[in-house]
């Protein structure tokens, strides 16, 4: 067969394009619906788009193996002494003129054809069938490096193996965004890297650094790489300040202010850099400054340079949840803690935002038997902030589908209606950001089920439904020396020989815990 083989099928895949083509343009030789054949055309162009997807997966397979195999191949016709270096470039030069790739792209691709369709064969298999993206098997690929073969397989296994159970109404992630597959993936292996996540950000720690570079049209761009803790407190505080400022005289959006917000606090322009009459010792002590006070050298309200006035706006409070293992938080493990909008964080950062009282900064202790948090509820309409947390626990973000808008911005909102007799328990209740709050509203799409521990999954005005993003909760490590004598229940009082801080109740280090975070002796 050879190329005569690859020519027809290339012919019949352009003959299957030009039918697509036809059927998307609503040229077809017969209609969708009988019906209403509008709705019908909308409707099959939905599934002219599924059906896309799966195709371009079975493509950038089909792309990887014929890359691979070039090379190879080349390797095989140059024999074993040729220079390895001067192959790979010729092949990669060859492979970047076909696909109209630079040298550097060139490059990455082969090397990424390569991890994906000799080292991840269950990436590669759902690429094959279309389950999983390019993008989703390029995280994979990226998530995997530096671990040794058997992790990098356990890791592929957690989220692509059939066989690996999970709940129900949790999305797979082929469905989710590539990004948000990345902070799962992440996630993962932070928590099963053979290296401690303390060690490793120790090293990158040394290598903090501010960034500047120049841009176009009189711009440039300033960057920050700095721990986890102060990036995201940053960010929260930045974000609450705008979002304080915001009102009919002030035309900027958002995303203006947040520079303009940084700049005039760097320069001075805006607000002091010490604490003022409307910071509290305690804002004091947690690095956040007056930013509510006036400069008569900041400009006027509205002026968009960077230098703007930021007004008498009240300094601001950004929450933001900080997820502990209990036994991390004692100094007993060094399993990673997670930072709310960020991922996985060194325990020792957790334990200093939870031990210096940062008043930005909520934690959330997992239960060591499932790493899971228990539902909160009520029954009146308003949410107590004990709720409000335990919701955005549960969801982390915006409970719509591929949006990632963190836990700060977003809007509690009832699954059915207070009105229709919804009550205000976690089951009954999602974080949507404010886009897709009124999206609810004002459109057919309509929120599923959701549980204390499940988010609610989410149907369209055309009857698609597209499941919820899932937390992967996992049980915290135990120290040999701490793992309980028994299995299944949890017994009612202290174990023989057990550490005298640790009472076995419903939860562990209960006593010790009060001490711990209220100092009591």
């Amino acid at each position: 067969m050879g190329k005569t083989a690859v020519v027809k099928a290339f012919e019949d895949i352009k003959a299957a394009l030009a039918v697509l083509n036809a059927e998307a343009e609503g040229c077809g030789s017969e209609p969708f619906s009988d019906a209403d054949p509008l709705a019908g055309l909308g409707d099959g162009c939905l599934d002219i788009l599924a059906g896309a997807r799966v195709a371009e997966a079975g493509f950038a397979a089909v792309k990887a193996r014929a890359a691979v195999t070039c090379a190879d191949t080349a390797q095989a016709i140059a024999g074993p002494e040729a220079p390895v270096q001067a192959l790979e470039m010729a092949v990669a030069a060859e492979i970047g003129a076909l696909l109209a790739l630079g040298p550097r792209a060139a490059g990455a691709f082969l090397a990424a054809s390569h991890a994906v369709a000799k080292e991840r064969p269950l990436t590669f298999t759902a690429l094959q069938a279309g389950t999983i993206t390019w993008p989703h098997a390029l995280v994979v690929v990226e998530e995997t490096a530096g671990l040794d073969p058997a992790g990098a397989a356990a890791l592929e296994a957690a989220f692509l193996d059939p066989d690996v159970p999970r709940p129900a109404t949790a999305a797979p992630v082929g469905e989710l965004p590539a990004y948000r597959f990345r902070a799962k993936a992440r996630k993962w292996r932070e928590r099963h890297h053979p290296e401690s996540l303390e060690k490793r950000h120790a090293k990158c720690a040394a290598d903090r650094r501010m960034e500047y570079t120049p841009d176009r049209d009189g711009m440039a761009r300033v960057s920050l790489y700095v721990p986890a803790d102060q990036a995201s407190a940053i960010w929260n505080r930045t974000t609450a300040i705008a979002r304080g400022l915001q009102g009919p005289n002030e035309p900027r959006t958002i995303t203006q202010l947040r520079p303009d917000i940084a700049a005039s606090i760097l320069l001075g322009a805006g607000t002091a850099l010490h604490p003022g009459p409307e910071t509290s010792p305690e804002q004091s002590s947690t690095g956040q400054s007056g930013a509510g006070q006036s400069n008569p050298a900041a400009g006027r309200p509205g002026e968009t340079y960077a230098g703007a006035g930021l007004g008498n706006v009240p300094v601001p409070k950004a929450d933001v949840l900080v997820t502990v293992p209990v036994l991390a938080l004692f100094d007993i493990t060094d399993e990673p803690a997670n930072l709310d909008g960020y991922g996985p964080i060194p325990a020792s950062m957790a334990r200093r935002l939870v031990a210096n009282g940062a008043s930005s900064f909520y934690r959330v202790l997992v239960d060591p038997r499932d790493g899971a948090p228990l539902e909160i509820g009520r029954t009146s309409y308003r949410l107590t902030k004990a709720m409000k947390k335990a919701l955005q626990l549960r969801d982390g973000r915006c409970t719509f589908p591929g949006c990632n808008n963190p836990s700060l911005d977003n809007e509690a909102d009832h699954l059915q209606a207070w009105e229709h007799g919804g009550n205000t328990g976690i089951s009954n209740l999602a974080q949507l950001c404010p886009k897709h709050h009124r999206l609810k509203h004002a459109t057919g799409w309509t929120p599923t089920t959701a549980t204390q521990n499940e988010p609610p999954g989410w149907t369209s005005p055309t009857g698609r439904h597209y499941k919820a993003e899932h937390h992967d909760w996992e049980p915290p490590h135990w120290p040999r020396r701490l793992v309980p004598p028994w299995k299944g229940a949890w017994p009612s009082r202290s174990s023989p020989g057990d550490p005298p801080d640790f009472v076995y109740r419903c939860s562990i280090g209960e006593d010790y815990l009060e001490r711990f975070l209220h100092g009591s002796s």
